[in-house]
Formats: structure tokens, C-alpha cells, sequence
């Protein structure tokens, strides 16, 4: 155990061709590991962080070089603010954020410049009442594709009959465009929110997942829009023969005027993954366009599997990660294999994908999801049993992609092995696009063109050995430019990389 870090930095540090450049920012004395943050992105030609450390809250201003420039303390920020989530422009951004006294939650938001300088007092945009003063998440915010809209919402189950959905929908200026209340019936009590998408209209899309029969798979979704100006929820019972489902994953398919849900698929009498399950929603109709099942064949399941796992189940460990769809109407799915395992505590897909990676419950029967790619978290709910050591597991990665008909045009394995312990913050991949190819960053750079094919770089000049990165939360900030979080013995850092 003693060689694992280093270890952890031969595994993450990116491969790189030579005439690439990385810049690693100074650590500061506050950076210490248990800081939360949140890489904002280059605004106004600098470089935006976002760090809070107990009750201090700073924005780190960073050049091209990552060399700090200013660090401007948010003194209008109450000592505790529950959440916190950024709106990018190229000349400024909003931050919105949550705070709580007494009894009242407040969601806020306030206007700064690249250089962290506040531009507009803070102005709360609502305020919700709990039932005594522990601190809760209640708001979240979504943006569209184009940040022409901006969603905050919040979900209320008022009694055991009805959740109330609040949503006020915003200009990229942040002027309220339209409230609306509205209910939805508590039909089951296993049922589970998917995550919320904005498209460029302003309209909200998501899906409620319920469970049937004992088994952890969906056996009835039901897909919900809500149009922008107005104030009602548009329900849509999917059908569902003879298959049941995993976690659904929606994209809005601007480009199209459609949403894409997508899913792995089992048979209803089977326990194993048996391939993907495709919907295309036409918006201007409210309707199904099409739906498309795409078994798994013999070639792919050899394919997924590692360790010599029976190909019968090379997919059951396997998640959707992304969902991207085309101009041209086709869409690719890419899918990452993740497990842990433990002495003591047996690995559950439903509780993985439900249980922290969608809606949680919280105290006063407020709903809030949570987004792991959003910031640093160092807690990890899978070693809530004290000593136990749980070892994450982060491998192999597929890709497939569809035409607009829903045939396979190709599809491709990018193989890899990473694993920590108690921790997957080191773990998976950052993907990002530079406009003529997707990239995958990991513990090494694989490039894919239009027709699936791999591409492998050499490795960077510059990597330091002193650095782990963790891919998986960084963020692109240029069209051939990241920022990645690193680890400098405790203490956090980041790395900008030029392509």
C-alpha cells in the first residue's frame, strides 16, 4: 500500500503529444485536501476558480500560465452556504447559491467579472421554509445548451399524495421569464426522479423511474415535459413489453427539435443486461418518433468483458456516462464499467445509480439531485461503515454510434484498468471536445474521428511526478484547453493543458 500513489500518478497522468504545453498553478496555503471547489472556466482571459474552506469563500484568479493573479474573498457570502453552481459567459458569470437561516432557506445569485470582481449586488431569487434550521439543499439550476436559459427548480413532496415542482425559468440576465407551480401524484413509493435537462426553447424535460416486483430495474417510466410558457406538466406513461429498464439518461437534441432517452434494457425474466433501449421524442408532436433496441452480440459482450467474466453478464457493471447527440441526427453512447467490492458490503447497482447519483431524499421531504462532475467532494458514501475498505474499480470504456435511424454506424472498446481504495475521486475519465474529434482523458489521451477509429498520443513533456490528477473533474475551458484538479501531497492544485 505504501507504492500506490505513486502508482496513482503512472495510472492518471494524461499522454500528450510533445508540441502539447502543461501549466500547473502555485499551491496556495489554504488549499488543503478537504477543500471544496469549483472550476468555473476562463472568463474575460483569465482563469476562474471557486474554493471554499470552512466558513472562506475566494475566487482564484489564474492566467493562461496559471500563475495567480488575484484572489477576491466573497466577504457578501454568508459562513455557510449549502450549494453553489456557476453560469459561464465570456465576459462574466453567475453565481447562484443557497444559504439558510433559521427556518428559511435563500437561493441567491450575484454577478462577477473575470477578474472576480463583484458587478451586482446579490439579489435572492426565492425562499423556501423548513422545519427547523438544519442546514438542506433545496434549489438546483440547470442551464440550456446555448445559456440562453437558465432553470432554478425545486422539488416539494407536500403530504403522501402530491409533490409540488417549482420552477422559475431566466434570461441569460437573470430577468424571471415565468413561475410556475405545479403538482405531480405520489403514485408509488419506490419511484425515483431522473436528472432535469433545460433545452435552448426553455423547456424542462425529465423522467420518473419506479421499481416492481422486488427487482432493482425500472419497471415503469414515465417521461414529463414542461413546456416554457407554461404551467402544467405535459406526463407520458413510456411503454415497456416485455423488457425492463436501467437509469434512463435524457439529452435534448437541440439541433433535431427532439429529446434522446436512452437506457440499458433487460429482458423482464432475466437478470442480465441484454442491450440499449433508444427513444426519440418529437417536440413539436409530443410524441415518440421512434424507439430502438439494440441487443448486445457475442463480439461486444467478448469485447466489455475483463478478467475472463462470462460474456452472459459483461455488461451488468457497466453505466452510460454520456449521451451526445449529432447535428446530422445520430447520437453516441458512451458507457464506462464501474464497481467496487468490500469485505463487508456487497456492491448494488440500484443503490450506486439511485442512491447518489439521482434524487436523494433530504430532511423536510425537499428533493435535490446530486451531480458528482459538479465539484469536489472528499466524503464517499460507499465507506460510510466506519474502518471498511471499499475498493472502487473504474475500467473499460465503450462507445457506440448511431445514425439518425437508430443503426449502429460503429462502435469501439477503449481498454483500461484503474482502481483506489475508499476514494474514485482519482478514478474514470474527462471527455471534451475540440470541434473535429471527441477526446477522452484519462490515465492516457485516446482520440476517436468519424469513423470510430483510435488514435493514441505520446506522452506529454512537462508531467511531474509530484501530481495526481483527477480527470473526471475537470473542465474544458477553451476549444483545445482543460483545467484538471491535482493533488500535490495534501493539497489541491490545478493543471491547464493546452492541445
Amino acid at each position: 500500500m505504501k507504492i500506490l500513489p505513486y502508482l496513482l500518478v503512472l495510472l492518471l497522468l494524461p499522454a500528450l503529444s510533445p508540441a502539447q504545453r502543461i501549466f500547473y498553478s502555485n499551491i496556495e496555503k489554504d488549499d488543503y485536501r478537504q477543500m471544496d471547489f469549483e472550476i468555473i472556466g476562463k472568463v474575460g482571459g483569465n482563469i476562474n476558480i471557486y474554493k471554499n474552506y470552512k466558513s472562506k469563500n475566494d475566487i482564484s484568479v489564474y492566467d493562461v500560465e496559471m500563475k495567480l493573479k488575484n484572489k477576491v474573498r466573497l466577504e457578501f457570502l454568508p459562513d455557510k452556504i449549502s450549494n453553489v453552481d456557476f453560469v459561464v459567459y465570456p465576459d462574466f458569470y453567475h453565481m447562484v447559491y443557497q444559504y439558510q437561516k433559521k427556518n428559511v432557506i435563500y437561493c441567491a445569485t450575484v454577478k462577477l467579472n473575470g477578474d472576480g470582481k463583484v458587478m451586482s449586488d446579490p439579489v435572492v431569487l426565492d425562499t423556501s421554509h423548513v422545519r427547523n434550521d438544519s442546514e438542506v439543499k433545496v434549489y438546483s439550476m440547470i442551464a440550456s445548451e446555448d445559456k440562453k436559459h437558465i432553470m432554478i427548480y425545486k422539488v416539494f413532496r407536500r403530504n403522501d399524495r402530491f409533490y409540488t415542482l417549482t420552477t422559475l425559468l431566466y434570461d441569460k440576465d437573470l430577468g424571471l421569464q415565468r413561475k410556475s407551480i405545479m403538482t405531480y401524484p405520489v403514485d408509488d413509493r419506490e419511484g425515483v426522479f431522473n436528472e432535469f435537462v433545460l433545452d435552448n426553447d426553455g423547456d424542462l424535460a425529465f423522467g420518473r423511474s419506479s421499481q416492481q416486483g422486488g427487482r432493482d430495474v425500472v419497471s415503469k417510466f414515465t417521461f414529463i415535459v414542461k413546456k416554457a410558457q407554461e404551467d402544467t406538466l405535459r406526463v407520458y406513461r413510456i411503454p415497456m413489453k416485455d423488457i425492463a429498464l436501467d437509469e434512463v439518461k435524457i439529452r435534448p437534441d437541440n439541433a433535431n427539435e427532439r429529446f434522446i432517452l436512452s437506457s440499458f434494457y433487460y429482458k423482464s425474466s432475466k437478470p442480465n443486461i441484454e442491450g440499449l433501449y433508444t427513444i426519440m421524442w418529437d417536440k413539436p408532436g409530443g410524441q415518440m418518433q421512434a424507439q430502438y433496441l439494440f441487443p448486445f452480440g457475442d463480439t461486444l459482450r467478448l469485447d466489455a468483458r475483463t478478467d475472463k467474466v462470462s460474456p452472459k453478464v459483461a455488461f451488468n457493471d457497466y453505466f452510460i456516462r454520456n449521451l451526445i447527440p449529432t447535428r446530422e441526427g445520430g447520437f453516441a453512447v458512451v458507457t464506462e464499467l464501474y464497481y467496487t467490492n468490500s469485505r463487508t458490503m456487497g456492491w448494488n447497482r440500484w443503490d450506486y445509480m439511485y442512491g447518489y447519483n439521482a434524487y436523494m431524499p433530504y430532511n423536510y421531504s425537499y428533493f435535490s439531485p446530486y451531480n458528482p462532475y459538479n465539484s469536489m467532494r472528499w466524503s464517499d458514501p460507499w465507506n460510510r461503515y466506519g474502518n471498511n475498505i471499499v475498493r472502487h474499480y473504474a475500467e473499460n470504456i465503450m462507445i457506440f454510434f448511431f445514425n439518425k435511424d437508430g443503426n449502429l454506424v460503429w462502435s469501439n472498446t477503449i481498454q483500461k484498468r484503474q482502481f483506489d481504495d475508499n476514494t474514485d475521486m482519482f478514478l474514470s475519465y474527462n471527455l471534451f471536445n475540440t470541434g473535429s474529434e471527441v477526446r477522452f482523458l484519462y490515465n492516457q489521451l485516446e482520440r476517436r474521428d468519424a469513423q470510430g477509429n483510435i488514435k493514441r498520443d505520446p506522452t506529454l513533456k512537462g508531467l511531474n511526478k509530484e501530481y495526481d490528477f483527477m480527470p473526471r473533474y475537470g473542465k474544458q475551458v477553451g476549444l483545445r484547453e482543460i483545467v484538471l484538479p491535482c493533488m500535490n501531497r495534501n493539497f489541491i492544485c490545478f493543471a491547464k493543458l493546452d492541445f
